[in-house]
């Protein structure tokens, strides 16, 4: 049964993101979105939820079909509504008196805390923003539900049960899901759209079998692009051959083969479509300074506590040596933060339980981006912070995807996927040997992931890191640390973590 079907969709914001799209919808699917920063997923969303009009096409809806449509950002009129309010004014008007027992249900099906309903949605965690907005959408009992990057903000445990949640109680609902995330676009989806400004290619795959598609499909497209390209050249030069045998001898027939063969050309090179070429949202490129000591850091038995002295943990005796790539593994509240400020405060050759070589240069990025902290301007983080001068400082802002007219305004302007490759860039800048990493994938795209993760590996970066992105854990770390009970272990595989994390 067919519950929405796209003709020839088409949207622009100041430039096109996508046009002709043709897509159906149906009962049992789950529809992975995925595209770059910027790229019209959001606005496809907002399309299919009636809150944004196509530039062109046509959208039809199953009769009475209803569509929830998860977003992002809690609306600025919730925020100081408690999460049990801000549920409950997701009800008909007429509803709200008698059937408000509907909320708990909600509440209780995506397991929020009694403590947490009472709370302002401001004053909630932006997880919790995220479960309260989904409970918003399930109190109306949709046929169809949008997730705008649905796992933004929440830790392993609350994404493997938004996992289990979506396979077991809203099994029967209908996905759109645009997200970054790809280990859970593998795990929830059965098709793949990719969003493109033309021809936007969808399977019948989740995520990663769909990538292996595309990528086999622009593969021949381009192999097929250079064979008509040479096929029209070769016919232009057999017909300026005959162009010049024709003049010489004089011969009408030879004049009229000359223009057939060029005619042949030229309807080639008209039909030939060059394979697609993603728009970069930025570049993202880091450097290794190097050093000659093999260790970088030091754990001498070192305590990790609590900012009121609570004993959280104990290192033991570990190093992260030179070309190191440690992922640090735990549950909410376990200590990594803590770990990673003092690891950020270990003084070099210094006589605490954390040491740092003197030939150390640390690049920081936490989640907050507090690198970019007390700067008004792209421009102001990196020409007004390293000795680069502004025209160079211009030129590495705009591969990084800041347009000229983004550069000197404020930083606060900034899109989530900007701001994280501005990060990235100030990174590249310290010149650093060493990398401490707090969830860096946040809100970096796909691309962004994958140039973060070739980064750090071609350069052979030491870095200790923690991120809840299963896929960039696999990818890039070469050494797992875990911490259970009151100590720090080295594991062979984060799987097992991963596996009890998702399970809650």
């Amino acid at each position: 049964m067919t519950l929405i079907n796209l003709n020839s969709l088409s949207a622009t914001l100041g430039a096109p993101l996508f046009s002709g799209l043709n897509l159906t919808l149906e009962k049992g699917d789950r529809l992975g979105l995925v595209a770059a920063n910027g790229r019209g997923k959001s606005t496809l969303l907002r399309c299919l939820a009636g809150r944004f009009e196509p530039s062109a096409g046509d959208i039809t809806f199953a009769r009475g079909l209803r569509v929830g449509h998860v977003e992002q950002d809690v609306p600025a009129d919730l925020l100081g509504l408690s999460l049990y309010d801000a549920v409950l004014s997701a009800l008909p008007p007429d509803q709200v008196d008698y059937e408000s027992w509907r909320v708990d249900v909600a509440l209780d099906d995506l397991a929020v805390p009694m403590d947490h309903r009472d709370k302002p949605m401001s004053a909630l965690s932006g997880g919790w923003q995220r479960i309260g907005l989904l409970a918003r959408v399930w109190v109306a009992e949709p046929d169809v539900m949008l997730l705008d990057e649905p796992t933004n903000h929440l830790d392993l445990s609350r994404i493997g049960f938004l996992q289990n949640w979506l396979a077991t109680t809203a099994r029967s609902t209908p996905l759109v899901i645009a997200s970054h995330d790809r280990a859970f676009l593998d795990a929830i989806t059965n098709r793949t759209l990719f969003l493109r400004e033309v021809a936007s290619p969808s399977f019948a795959l989740p995520y990663s079998h769909a990538r292996q598609a595309l990528a086999e499909i622009d593969a021949t497209a381009a192999r097929q692009f250079d064979n008509d390209m040479k096929a029209a050249k070769q016919l232009r030069q057999q017909a300026a051959k005959l162009k010049n045998i024709g003049i010489n001898s004089g011969s009408d027939l030879l004049i009229t083969k000359t223009k057939q063969l060029k005619d042949r050309a030229e309807k080639i090179e008209n039909a030939a479509r060059p394979a697609h070429a993603e728009k970069s949202a930025g570049d993202i490129r880091l450097v290794n300074a190097g050093t000659h000591a093999r260790a970088m850091i030091s754990f001498e038995n070192a305590n990790i506590t609590t900012p009121d002295g609570r004993i959280l943990f104990n290192t033991g005796q570990k190093w992260i040596n030179r070309g190191d790539r440690v992922v640090l593994l735990g549950g909410n509240g376990t200590g990594k933060t803590q770990l990673m400020g003092q690891v950020a405060l270990a003084e070099a050759e210094g006589a605490g339980a954390i040491k740092r070589a003197g030939s150390l240069v640390l690049g920081l990025s936490d989640q907050a981006l507090g690198q970019l902290d007390g700067f008004p301007s792209p421009m102001a983080a990196t020409a007004g912070q390293f000795d680069i001068g502004d025209q160079r400082a211009r030129s590495l802002l705009a591969g990084a995807g800041m347009a000229i007219d983004v550069q000197t305004g404020p930083i606060s302007a900034l899109s989530g996927g900007q701001k994280a490759r501005l990060a990235m860039l100030v990174l590249r800048l310290t010149q650093p040997n060493f990398y401490l990493l707090d969830e860096p994938t946040n809100h970096l795209d796909i691309e962004g992931q994958e140039a973060l993760e070739s980064e750090l590996t071609a350069h052979g970066a030491a870095c200790l890191l923690v991120s809840h992105d299963r896929s960039f854990v696999r990818n890039v770390g070469n050494r797992f640390w875990v911490i259970e009970g009151k100590k720090l272990l080295e594991v062979d595989s984060p799987e097992p973590f991963f596996e009890a994390a998702l399970a809650g």
